[in-house]
């Protein structure tokens, strides 16, 4: 008598083992997502504190966003900050919405997590940080769509 394994039970323990393997994939998938958003929500509370920290030496906000779509402090000692926070949304996989005038700003990101109701996370100098439905359109018009 042969002391060993099958080839057919050594079969049915690999594909044992994929099964759970691919399992554990999909779960891990959901995690790195909530992993990323947790990230951009540190990245925006870091760009709210620049933000600030603008307005103060400046006496504007308008230098917190270099476009539309880019963080951006030309002429400022936050030039660098924002750069790093702007590389670290973009390693994200993320867009960005950035608009700041003297007075305001808004700036949201796109979430990564599937199936989440609200998809952008947004800042704006009216004191609002929160998950919202719809981007940043504006810098007058706030997180709320609406302004204060």
């Amino acid at each position: 008598m042969k002391k060993g394994f099958t080839l057919i039970e050594l079969l049915v323990v690999i594909a044992i083992i994929a099964i759970l393997a691919s399992i554990v994939m999909v779960a891990m998938s959901g995690a790195r997502n909530k992993a990323r958003d947790a990230r951009i929500q540190g990245d925006l509370s870091q760009v709210r504190t620049l933000a600030e920290l603008i307005n103060d030496d400046t006496g504007s906000y308008a230098s917190t966003c270099l476009s539309a779509s880019a963080l951006g402090a030309l002429k400022t000692n936050y030039t660098t900050q924002l750069g790093v926070v702007q590389s670290d949304i973009v390693d994200q996989v993320t867009t960005l919405a950035c608009y700041a005038d003297d007075d305001s700003y808004c700036i949201s990101a796109v979430l990564l997590t599937p199936g989440i109701t609200n998809g952008y996370y947004c800042i704006d100098s009216y004191g609002i940080a929160s998950a919202t439905l719809t981007p940043c359109t504006g810098y007058a018009t706030g997180c709320n769509g609406q302004g204060i």
